[in-house]
């Protein structure tokens, strides 16, 4: 039997995630033959260490072998935060991303600005102008994309400071690497 969908991993991973302190940010199945491969994306406010991956790892293997759905197929588990990369579609995200530079395309215009303060469905991004970074808050339902964009450079002590500072938790963006994912590959099944 080969190991399930992705909607029916989600389902048996949404709870047990959940009740470890972290949330399912997504789930990728790959089916290679008679060996597939389970990426489990996950992340909380205080981000993911790599001994919590290690356990997160052991408490998914234990999910899915009580789960009659994956049978005896061989499979590989990753357990991984979703990196730099994830899309910011959820106030979650931005709360996250609060101190990193993002692109951000509206309707008529895309804005590079720095994430800052969340509040009311709103999110204000410091962008760069004449007299020095200002603040300009944008309504999240106009936002179509949002990415968070690499950094090779410290950022703007100012422009940080009018963001709210990064997270308790969170890497500072000059100190990330450029892929920003820890990761751990569970043994194969």
């Amino acid at each position: 039997m080969p190991v399930p969908s992705r909607e029916r991993v989600i389902e048996l991973l949404a709870e047990p995630i959940e009740r470890e302190g972290f949330d399912l940010e997504d789930v990728i199945v790959t089916a290679a033959g008679r060996h597939s491969s389970v990426r489990v994306m996950v992340d909380s406010d205080a981000g993911l260490e790599l001994d919590e991956v290690a356990r997160l790892s052991h408490v998914i293997s234990e999910v899915f072998d009580a789960a009659p759905d994956f049978g005896e197929s061989p499979y590989t588990l990753e357990v991984t935060s979703p990196g730099i990369d994830r899309p910011l579609t959820e106030e979650r995200h931005w709360r996250r991303a609060r101190g990193r530079k993002a692109l951000v395309e509206l309707e008529t215009e895309s804005i590079t600005g720095r994430v800052g303060r969340l509040d009311g469905g709103a999110v204000d991004l410091v962008v760069k102008a004449k007299g020095g970074p200002e603040v300009r808050r944008v309504e999240l339902k106009d936002v179509k994309k949002a990415v968070v964009q690499v950094e090779f450079s410290r950022p703007d002590a100012k422009e940080l400071e009018l963001a709210g500072g990064i997270p308790e938790g969170r890497v500072t963006p000059a100190d990330a690497d450029a892929s920003n994912e820890e990761e751990v590959e569970g043994s194969d099944k």
